[in-house]
């Protein structure tokens, strides 16, 4: 009967009737299923392929108190050291590329180990999209207090009077302080024993204490050492002196022409993240960039703050890594894990 009344309705009633009904449903599946949350909402780790102590995490630990703040959550840092810099960037290429965890990326572990290590198990531009490049800085070389020794000049001059029994210690192999000290070795033609740590603290820390007597490491973790003459600062290994130390000469100037050793850090993710969580964190991090903590910081370190897009990033990566394959190849360094 009810049938039958139906279809004695005039068309647009039955319309109307059948409309009505099909937007009630939309409406019920539109409260029956919750919005999609608006990244991030929860929090990010930031994976360091360094020990704590280290430039690398000291550095990532600001990015995280200036970043954060700007997405609204916790950037939790997490060390994972080892391997020559590739236990912690293996851990990063297999995450997933959410936008929830993602890396330091610094000069050691995107343009210089990639050149030294037999067989990686991840491709730099295939596997990691740049975000931002962070910092551009200097290594300082300098030498334990008891060592007699007090410019560049003389620290080749000594090493070549006792061929292998210094000892220049690094953060950790195939960091930019282990690669810096390989090509001033090869540069003097001089015989220094390479000891690495597992961390920059604990290296600086038998630095001062005179177990090794010679160290290239970045100055955002030497730096306070060297200011309150803890160790002898010799000189720094960009192409232009420090501010932070603008006493100090260039290696090049120093009496090693042609030396240039500059570092670089940076944020990288997995390969795969969507370029709308990109330019998210991109614009993030740079606004960190720009705060007055983040300044301050790198300007009393000697270093200089950077930003910029994750093409110019990428673009970096891709020139450091043709200059530093070069650099490896002559020296002969390679390291097998």
């Amino acid at each position: 009967m009810i049938s039958k009344l139906n279809n004695r309705m005039p068309y647009c009633m039955r319309r109307a009737g059948l409309l009505g009904v099909t937007l009630s449903a939309v409406l019920i599946a539109a409260f029956a299923t919750p919005a999609a949350a608006e990244y991030p909402d929860h929090p990010i780790r930031l994976i360091v392929p360094q020990a704590a102590g280290s430039a690398t995490d000291t550095l990532a630990r600001l990015v995280a108190a200036t970043a954060g703040p700007e997405l609204g959550q916790t950037i939790i840092v997490e060390d994972r050291p080892g391997g020559a810099l590739t236990l912690g960037l293996d851990m990063l290429a297999k995450s997933p590329p959410d936008g929830y965890t993602i890396g330091m990326g610094p000069i050691g572990a995107l343009a210089i180990t990639r050149h030294m290590v037999t067989k990686l198990p991840y491709n730099i531009e295939r596997d990691f999209q740049p975000i931002c490049m962070v910092t551009r800085g200097h290594l300082l070389l300098a030498v334990s207090p008891s060592l007699p020794v007090h410019s560049v000049k003389e620290l080749i001059a000594y090493a070549k009077a006792h061929p292998g029994q210094l000892f220049n210690a690094s953060s950790s192999i195939g960091s930019p302080g282990h690669v810096g000290a390989e090509l001033f070795k090869f540069m003097t033609d001089t015989k220094i024993t390479h000891v690495p740590y597992k961390g920059g603290a604990d290296a600086i820390k038998d630095l001062m204490a005179g177990r090794v007597q010679v160290m290239f490491e970045s100055l955002n973790s030497i730096a306070p050492f060297a200011h309150n003459k803890q160790l002898r600062a010799l000189a720094v290994s960009g192409l232009h002196r420090s501010p932070a130390f603008p006493e100090l000469p260039t290696i090049a100037e120093a009496g090693v022409p042609g030396y240039d050793a500059s570092t670089w850090s940076g944020v990288i993710a997995p390969a795969g993240i969507p370029r709308s969580i990109v330019d998210k964190l991109n614009a993030a991090i740079n606004r960190g960039l720009a705060s007055k903590l983040f300044k301050d910081k790198i300007t009393a370190i000697g270093d200089e703050t950077v930003g910029g897009t994750p093409e110019y990033f990428a673009a970096t990566i891709a020139k450091d890594s043709a200059v530093w394959r070069g650099v490896v190849q002559r020296i002969g360094l390679k390291f097998s894990h």
